[in-house]
């Protein structure tokens, strides 16, 4: 039980949950980079880099807002990989990004991710994004524990390949929104922001404090 407690407790994936100074700061020095069409990832490769910036772009488009690029959530996402997180979970997360663009390549007709559009990647971010029952995400995440379980041991573990496109899929959309609300733009310009607090007032109202916009620190 202390193993599978450890599992659920890493996250599984990305690791994501604690925002130190050090992972922010990744964020925040990514402002000057390039547009992702011509940007060169240090760990994805050029191909994988540019198929994240897409659909980072899918899940979080501009508005009356950034998006996700703009802000540079996949260069955050890339470094995060490339710097922070552990070798294995960071093969897990490879294995599971292969899985879903092989997926959106076979459906889309198309052999490189370098051809691939934001078209080619909805239908595969609506399928995997969707809504599922209280059992299949009970299922869905036992198979991610054993899979991990059985890495852990030094095996082979073997995952749903519908699973790991699921689980990517999530876990990409949890991330690319946390790093876009951590980014200095949004949380200065589009949440609430007060970097030194006034008085407090324990059960205002968000709507007369603040816009109704979530606080960004």
């Amino acid at each position: 039980m202390e193993r599978r407690s450890a599992l659920k407790n890493m996250g599984l994936a990305f690791g994501y949950a604690v925002a130190t100074p050090t992972l922010l700061s990744l964020l925040q020095s990514c402002k000057d980079k390039p547009a992702y069409s011509e940007w060169s990832p240090s760990f994805l490769s050029k191909e994988q880099g540019y198929a994240l910036a897409q659909t980072v772009d899918v899940i979080l488009p501009k508005t009356d807002t950034p998006s996700a690029t703009e802000v540079n959530v996949h260069v955050f996402i890339d470094a995060y990989l490339d710097e922070v997180m552990p070798l294995d979970q960071r093969e897990f997360v490879i294995m599971k990004m292969n899985k879903f663009y092989d997926k959106v390549l076979a459906d889309s007709g198309k052999e490189s991710l370098l051809d691939l559009e934001a078209a080619d990647i909805e239908p595969a971010l609506q399928a995997y994004l969707r809504k599922r029952s209280d059992e299949e995400e009970e299922a869905h995440s036992e198979a991610i524990m054993n899979y991990m379980e059985a890495i852990m041991q030094g095996g082979e573990g073997s995952l749903d390949d519908d699973i790991a496109r699921f689980s990517f899929a999530n876990d990409l959309r949890d991330l690319a929104t946390w790093a876009y609300k951590s980014s200095e733009y949004v949380g200065e310009e589009v949440l609430a922001y007060l970097p030194i607090p006034g008085e407090y007032i324990g059960c205002g109202d968000l709507e007369t404090l603040t816009g109704g916009k979530a606080w960004s620190i």
